[in-house]
């Protein structure tokens, strides 16, 4: 993220209610009577309504998600090319003009990626999604199955639902799931507050296993949630009461599972800024379904459109190789595409947006190109990029991001700042809530250094509360109740720390030990030691990164 400025449950679904939006197995459609639980208020393991609130937001008629697997409604599927290659797809509207650089066979970024770096962990999770918006925007309804192979024995499977984190939540944004099943057989779940403010449903959703999970072995999870999406919202979940456009990213219960770690339950931080913790996964199929006339911004390769079940709407589905979250936007968009280097950049607008949609294209494959000279091959086929009425800053997600409503000309540092974020936190993950210098304070470093700005960014003054204390966790920023310290401390002063490092050891040096550290960690979720380890050849680096407090003394 670029700062512009220095359930617990309802599971009283019915049948009915569900039908057309069930996951594949089928396991939410005949919820059991008693699997009915009530929506905690904000304290641990709590389970009593709060006040003035008994259920999830109500949303009217069936929902239109077309159901998945063989004879559940299969038949919304599509055929598709694999998005290591090619172009992909059916194609998004006959209205997207797409550029292509030179006119010959572009080489996909999956094609072009670097033969050192890592590969995606081969037991990763498998997700299929749905949202079904309405015209209103107001309460989207969602299914999502997730076939999950841990490597370490667990007794529960455990989600978060981030849109409860504070900074969201008061925003007035809502995730509640409504239904479960494992393996097909409906379960209740238990929510946790875990920081989720007052009145909202917990952050921290714990689902029990009838019988624990050893290493190696699957279990498949389906899920039915219902998200009230605040108007005007300056957050990553939100739809603008003026044009209609609704953008939603970490919109669904999300897998809280890390390797050789197990499960990450962190309390979410009252601090604007990403918290996640996530593996990638494998997003086999995501199905948008918006009213006719919506242009729809999704993740990862497009693979078309296809009719729905409700008239007056379509499904746009997309997949994705290798994912840690998803992001899609809709409305009534300019939409604008470049192909350059292999990577499909898509950058939707609402008409009358401060800076047009070619505009923020031409910045964004400007970019591309530019950071990945320095840090290898761009790790996405496609980049899908939302001007969003109401975010004032940017926001990332592994293959997307969400720009507030600016000239980009204005921000010179926005756009290389959040693309950047596609190595550091989509390619290379790490804990943000614990260590979120690992991706803001790389990704400083990036945009500096294409920006040209290195020396200004090595003279900031920085405030003696932060000094020295790059690698605190966003909870102990949170602590000083000053948002543009955690701004300072560990985005600039981090930036900055990098700088110094590579004028210390020589840019040859480190940008090779860069490149290094990023194909060694790629796909997975990396620790400040992996840091150590990719630096470990040259002492003054590490002494740089302890002097700053990245690196424990």
């Amino acid at each position: 993220m670029r700062r512009l400025r220095v359930a617990a449950l309802v599971l009283g679904a019915a049948a009915a209610g569900l039908a057309g939006c069930t996951p594949s197995a089928g396991g939410l459609a005949g919820g059991a009577p008693d699997s009915t639980v009530s929506t905690p208020p904000s304290t641990p393991e709590s389970t009593a309504t709060p006040p003035g609130r008994s259920s999830a937001p109500e949303a009217e008629g069936p929902s239109a998600c077309p159901t998945g697997g063989e004879g559940a409604g299969g038949s919304s599927k599509v055929s598709y090319a694999d998005p290591t290659g090619g172009s992909g797809g059916s194609g998004g509207s006959d209205a997207r003009a797409v550029a292509v650089a030179g006119g010959a066979r572009v080489e996909s970024a999956a094609e072009a990626a670097s033969a050192a770096r890592a590969a995606p962990w081969k037991d990763r999770p498998a997700v299929t999604l749905c949202f079904d918006i309405p015209a209103d925007r107001r309460v989207v309804r969602g299914t999502e199955s997730v076939t999950f192979t841990p490597d370490r024995r667990t007794c529960e499977v455990v989600f978060r639902a981030w849109p409860n984190k504070p900074e969201t939540a008061r925003a007035g944004n809502r995730l509640d799931v409504t239904a479960v099943a494992v393996d097909g057989q409906m379960t209740t779940p238990k929510v946790e507050a875990a920081g989720a403010p007052p009145g909202s449903p917990g952050t921290l959703i714990r689902i029990p296993l009838q019988s624990c999970l050893s290493a190696g072995k699957k279990a498949q999870v389906e899920l039915a949630f219902t998200l009230t999406v605040g108007a005007d919202t300056p957050e990553r979940v939100g739809f603008s009461s003026g044009d209609r456009t609704i953008w939603l990213a970490t919109a669904y219960p999300l897998l809280a599972w890390q390797r050789g770690k197990g499960w990450v339950t962190d309390p979410a931080v009252d601090l604007f800024g990403e918290t996640t913790t996530s593996e990638e996964f494998r997003l086999d199929q995501l199905d948008v379904v918006v009213p006719k006339g919506d242009e729809v911004l999704g993740t990862g390769q497009e693979l078309g459109v296809v009719p729905s079940s409700r008239a007056g709407s379509v499904v746009h589905q997309f997949r994705a190789n290798a994912v840690r979250d998803v992001a899609i936007t809709a409305g009534r968009l300019d939409v604008v595409e470049r192909v350059a280097d292999g990577v499909r950049v898509h950058v939707g607008a609402a008409p009358g947006s401060v800076a047009p949609a070619g505009e923020w294209a031409d910045a964004t494959v400007s970019a591309v190109k530019e950071l990945s000279a320095y840090l290898g091959p761009f790790p996405y086929d496609d980049l899908w990029v939302t001007i969003a009425p109401d975010v004032p800053s940017g926001i990332e997600l592994p293959g997307a991001i969400q720009f507030g409503n600016v000239r980009p000309s204005g921000y010179p540092e926005l756009v290389p700042h959040e693309v950047a974020h596609m190595w550091f936190y989509g390619l290379v993950g790490n804990d943000q809530a614990r260590d979120p210098w690992m991706d803001e304070s790389f990704a400083e470093y990036a945009e500096v250094l294409v920006d040209g700005t290195a020396e200004r960014s090595l003279r900031a003054q920085i405030p003696t509360r932060v000094r020295d204390r790059v690698g605190e966790s966003m909870q102990w920023y949170a602590s000083l109740r000053n948002p543009d310290l955690y701004a300072v401390g560990v985005y600039r002063q981090g930036g900055a720390m990098l700088h110094r490092a590579r004028q210390a050891v020589g840019p040859a040096t480190f940008d090779r030990l860069l490149r290094g550290y990023i194909d060694s960690n790629a796909h997975r979720i990396a620790t400040p030691n992996d840091v150590a380890r990719a630096f470990a050849s040259q002492p003054r680096v590490i002494e740089i990164l302890r002097q700053y407090g990245a690196l424990p003394r």
